[in-house]
C-alpha cells in the first residue's frame, strides 16, 4: 500500500510506533524511525533486520522538541532519499499524578515532547512535502482527548492540543496537497499499560465492548490506512481506535 515512499514515524522504537514502523515496511516504504536514545534506536533496527533483512530501514536519535535538530535530521533523510512523503508523530509520554502534586516541569516536558515535536516535525516535514507535491502526516491522539482523565492533566491537554493542530493544519496545507489526519488509540497491549496494575486494567476492559485491549497492530493498521491512496480524500480526521470503550 506505500511502495516507493519515504516515511519518518517518531517514537519508533517500541509499542505503537514500532508496530507502525513494522506495518509500513511490509507495505513497501523505507523508513526512517526516531527514538530518543541510540540505545533503543539500535535495538528496534536489530529486531527489524532480524525479522526481515531487506527491509529499507534506518534509525535516527534526534531531540525532537528542539527545531533545529529536526531541521538537521529531516535534511539528511531528504538527501539520501531525495524526498519525505509521510511523518508519523507518534513520539509521547504521559503522567498521572493529581493536579494538586503536578509539577510545572513535569507540565512542560509532556507539553514539549507531545505538542511541540509534533508543531517541529509537522512544519520542516510539510516544507519537503510542499517541494515534492504533497504528503501526509499522522498524528498520535488519545482516546483521552475526547474523553479527558482522572489524573495527569497534562497528557490529556496534550492531546486535545494535538486534535487542533490535526484539524487546523488540515485545512492550512490542504492546498499543498498534504493531508493531515490523527488516530485516537484506547487502551492499547503496550510496555505503557503492562506497568498498571491490574486492579487499575480490569475495568477498563470490562467496559470495552470488544472485550479485550487493543493491540498495537491494530492501531498502526489504522494509520497504514491515513497514509495510502485509500485515505486520499480523508483529511482533518480524528480516527478512534478504541473498540468503543468509553462511548
Amino acid at each position: 500500500m506505500l511502495p516507493g515512499k519515504v516515511a519518518i514515524v517518531t517514537g519508533g522504537t517500541r509499542g505503537i510506533g514500532f508496530a507502525v514502523v513494522r506495518t509500513f515496511l511490509n507495505n513497501g516504504a523505507t523508513v526512517v524511525l526516531f527514538g530518543s536514545k541510540e540505545e533503543s534506536v539500535q535495538k528496534a533496527l536489530t529486531k527489524l533486520k532480524q525479522e526481515n533483512p531487506n527491509y529499507q530501514v534506518m534509525g535516527m536519535h534526534p531531540d525532537i522538541t528542539d527545531m533545529r535538530a529536526v531541521e538537521r535530521a529531516f535534511a539528511d533523510i531528504k538527501s539520501r532519499f531525495g524526498k519525505i512523503d509521510i511523518v508519523v508523530n507518534n513520539a509521547g509520554i504521559s503522567a498521572s499524578d493529581s493536579l494538586y502534586n503536578y509539577e510545572e516541569e513535569e507540565f512542560d516536558k509532556i507539553i514539549d515532547l507531545n505538542l511541540k515535536a509534533v508543531f517541529n516535525c509537522s512544519k520542516v516535514g510539510a516544507k519537503y512535502m510542499k517541494e515534492n507535491g504533497g504528503g501526509v502526516i499522522l498524528n498520535t491522539s488519545s482516546m483521552v482527548s475526547i474523553y479527558g482523565q482522572a489524573a495527569g492533566c497534562g497528557y490529556p491537554a496534550s492531546k486535545f492540543a494535538v486534535n487542533g493542530l490535526t484539524k487546523s493544519l488540515a485545512r492550512e496545507l490542504g492546498r499543498d496537497h498534504i493531508r493531515v489526519n490523527a488516530v485516537a488509540p484506547g487502551v492499547i497491549h503496550t510496555d505503557m499499560v503492562d506497568s498498571l496494575p491490574e486492579e487499575m486494567i480490569k475495568p477498563i476492559i470490562a467496559s470495552i465492548p470488544i472485550g479485550r485491549m487493543g493491540e498495537p497492530e491494530d492501531v498502526a493498521n489504522a494509520f497504514l490506512f491515513l497514509a495510502s491512496d485509500l485515505a486520499s480524500f480523508i483529511t482533518g480526521a480524528i480516527l478512534s481506535v478504541d473498540g468503543a470503550g468509553m462511548c
